[in-house]
């Protein structure tokens, strides 16, 4: 079981040193143990090799990402993990030219992450407000 108490980045580090370890966090976090196609719920899916998965109905290849904030990035999660601890976890407000140099990333990228994870935390919360 992953610690969800983080207080530094090392703490987040020292849980997911690597991004098998991430992919395997999402996976528990997203399916429990039962993989659901996002293209057919009701699919029968296979397990492929470098933890993608085949839907059977559509024939479409899927990982953890598909279909949430990580999707069609080649950014590492482990990069991903930080940069929601720093603009969630730490409710700081940071500029991308700031995440950029925290993360050893491009500026770009840092806005397209940075954008990403406020469009998902606003979907959340406004989820959470309609319940």
């Amino acid at each position: 079981m992953v610690n969800t108490e983080f207080k530094t980045i090392a703490d987040l580090l020292k849980d997911f040193p690597t991004e098998q370890s991430c992919i395997n966090h999402l996976e528990e976090l997203r399916w429990n143990g039962n993989i659901v196609s996002p293209f057919d719920s009701n699919s029968r899916v296979y397990k492929c090799s470098l933890n993608k998965y085949r839907c059977k109905t559509t024939g479409k290849y899927f990982n953890v990402r598909t279909g949430t904030l990580f999707d069609n990035t080649k950014i590492d999660l482990r990069k991903w993990f930080q940069a929601i601890f720093i603009t969630k976890i730490l409710n700081t407000e940071i500029s991308s030219i700031q995440l950029s140099k925290e993360l050893g990333i491009t500026q770009k990228t840092a806005w397209i992450m940075l954008s990403r994870i406020k469009k998902s935390l606003k979907q959340n919360n406004n989820s959470k407000n309609e319940r």
